[in-house]
């Protein structure tokens, strides 16, 4: 070799090692002639210890059989390839570990021979830096929660990155994402807590989690739950935020749906309780129990039911919800009384059932107050007691008016009907005495004729006042009246119904009594009282008529010495149509004494009587001096 052929090859020596990249150099049948030190490194071998080995001993085995048509091919085609030409290229280091290699080849000739360099890179960290990469953006991409990237370094931190799950989230397409700030997913609902939290994170380069109201392109309201971490270099410089979210709308929803329920509970005026089914130590109690019954929750905390339930030890109270606890049924239903802190009671309808707190039995009882059901079933009793008595007596009243109404068709046509008949024979037997000296027997018939018409103008009378009383149509005429000016008329009309050796006693002192009353129905008291004692009285017996009088009431008495009303009777004697069992067989009504007393009521009087049989009877009657108009 001459000076200049060696100086050649040194210096082509010292380019190979200048180089950074591992050069190999091979002939045409794939024997490397040359290799530099990087690219033994790069292979695992010792300096020179590939020198004349074949080129497949650096590459793997399942690639030998493809290796050689490329290779003949390429030499062939004589040109260059670039490094990135060709992807996935892997050689075989000396310990047998398959790397990624980056190779660049270069044929060329010398002196007739056909050679191929090749520079050669080892590119497995970055191969394992770009599937890591994938994998991550696989995984970014896969991942069910939104997950945004931002540039810290540029102004207002646009979006860089967003996987497919934030996309979906917003319904936002990647045009309208990228390159914004995230604050359009809050609209125009700026005045959020978690904003704030957001803004104070930023500022001291934090991390942190807020929850938002954040709106869909189409403007529907989702809650996201956002987790913020900030990218820091080596360098202490914030490159970049990665955002995280979570669509929680429907925790959100059932947590208010919960604390709404919670807030119904607490605040229902029922009383609702939770307590250990097995200590039945109380572990909570709403406001409504609290407030009714006057314990704060940690007093009741230290209770038991059985504490506020009168009637109720321990062991009871444990006996009458052990079908609950052994699951004999799922619910109980009983009734108590509960015991307020300051000793009031009040009845109570109990619901109870079992459940779980976590892994603790618990019994939940909600306790209703019936109270006002006790009462109203009182009250209920107490009114249907009343209307079955109220029944009772329209019952027995209407039965008494028919009897009432049989008694007075009976009455009306014996009543009218004898004198009547009276009035008939009077008339007929006149007819037959037409002698002068018969006159005495023409008047004997003509006063009989007299005598019936003004009975039957009397009942007449009776039933007429009977019916005012009952319509409420009868009006009283009040003036000043002498008393000796009714009592005159009174006995003088009764004179002529006097029996044989019967006389009035005219009452003394009288001249000065006056009235303020109404004087036409004083004298109908007074004459239905008087015609009574001549009528129940025999022959040749007095009636006497006394009168007294004070500054407010003036009281007069008629007594007879007649049959008198027998005490079965005295108690009915008022009562209208009733007749005493003594006076059956004579005429009379029975509604003269009711028409008095009603009278009397009427104008502030009252009326009662004294009697015995076949004795006589007092009739007393008071009556204020001047009538309330």
């Amino acid at each position: 070799m001459s000076n200049t052929l060696r100086q050649d090859q040194e210096i082509f020596n010292i380019l190979l090692e200048a180089v950074s990249e591992g050069i190999l150099i091979v002939d045409k049948n794939q024997k490397i002639v040359e290799i530099n030190s990087n690219a033994e490194t790069i292979f695992g071998y010792e300096p020179r210890e590939l020198i004349q080995q074949d080129l497949n001993k650096i590459i793997p085995f399942k690639f030998h059989s493809k290796h050689g048509q490329y290779f003949e091919k390429f030499l062939k085609s004589g040109k260059r390839r670039s490094m990135g030409e060709a992807s996935d290229i892997f050689g075989l280091k000396k310990n047998g570990v398959t790397i990624a290699i980056e190779v660049e080849l270069n044929p060329y000739a010398i002196n007739d021979k056909l050679y191929v360099m090749a520079l050669v890179k080892d590119i497995s960290e970055r191969k394992e830096i770009e599937r890591n990469l994938m994998l991550k953006s696989t995984a970014l991409q896969s991942a069910s929660s939104g997950i945004i990237i931002t540039d810290a370094l540029k102004e207002d931190h646009p979006i860089i990155y967003f996987n497919t799950a934030f996309e979906t989230l917003t319904g936002y397409s990647s045009d309208e994402i990228l390159n914004r700030n995230c604050r359009f997913l809050q609209g125009e609902d700026r005045d959020q807590e978690g904003l704030k939290t957001i803004r104070k994170a930023i500022s001291k380069k934090e991390s942190c989690r807020v929850k938002l109201r954040n709106y869909k392109k189409d403007g529907t309201l989702f809650f996201n739950d956002l987790y913020i971490i900030p990218i820091i270099d080596n360098n202490g410089v914030l490159t970049n935020y990665i955002g995280i979210q979570n669509d929680i709308t429907q925790i959100k929803t059932a947590e208010e749906e919960r604390d709404h329920l919670v807030d119904i509970i607490e605040d229902s005026l029922n009383e609702i309780f939770v307590f250990d089914a097995h200590t039945f130590k109380f572990i909570n109690a709403n406001l409504g129990a609290r407030k009714n019954l006057g314990y704060s929750l940690e007093e009741l905390q230290e209770m038991t039911p059985a504490d506020l339930k009168l009637d109720y030890t321990e062991e009871k109270f444990k006996d009458t919800v052990s079908a609950v606890l052994d699951r004999k049924v799922e619910k109980l239903q009983f009734e108590a009384i509960h015991k307020r802190k300051n000793g009031t009671t009040y009845p109570i309808e109990i619901h109870l059932q079992l459940h779980k707190l976590g892994e603790r039995k618990v019994f939940v009882s909600i306790v209703l107050d019936v109270t006002e059901r006790k009462n109203y079933t009182k009250k209920l009793e107490k009114t249907v007691n009343e209307r079955t008595e109220q029944l009772k007596i329209a019952l027995s009243k209407e039965k008494e008016l028919n009897e009432l109404k049989t008694k007075f068709l009976s009455l009306v046509s014996h009543e009218f009907k004898t004198p009547l008949s009276g009035i008939l024979t009077s008339s007929v037997l006149l007819s037959k005495y037409k002698l002068s000296e018969e006159q005495p027997k023409r008047e004997k018939h003509i006063k009989i004729i007299g005598d019936k018409i003004q009975y039957l103008n009397s009942i007449l009378n009776d039933f007429l006042s009977l019916e005012r009383l009952e319509s409420g149509k009868l009006n009283y005429n009040f003036n000043n009246f002498k008393l000796s000016k009714v009592i005159d008329e009174v006995i003088y009309n009764a004179n002529m119904l006097l029996k044989e050796g019967q006389s009035i006693k005219y009452p003394e002192n009288i001249d000065d009594y006056s009235l303020y009353h109404d004087e036409k129905t004083t004298k109908v008291i007074l004459s239905n009282l008087v015609n009574n004692a001549i009528m129940y009285s025999p022959e040749h017996t007095s009636i006497s008529i006394v009168v007294n009088q004070d500054d407010y009431v003036t009281t007069i008495e008629v007594k007879d010495q007649g049959i008198g009303i027998p005490l079965k009777d005295q108690k009915n004697i008022f009562d209208r149509y009733y007749r005493a069992e003594n006076v059956s067989n004579s005429q009379g009504t029975g509604i003269g004494l009711n028409i008095v007393k009603n009278h009397l009521e009427n104008l502030g009087g009252t009326i009662n009587f004294t009697s015995k049989a076949n004795k006589g009877t007092t009739f007393v009657i008071r009556l204020p001096n001047k009538a309330k108009e």
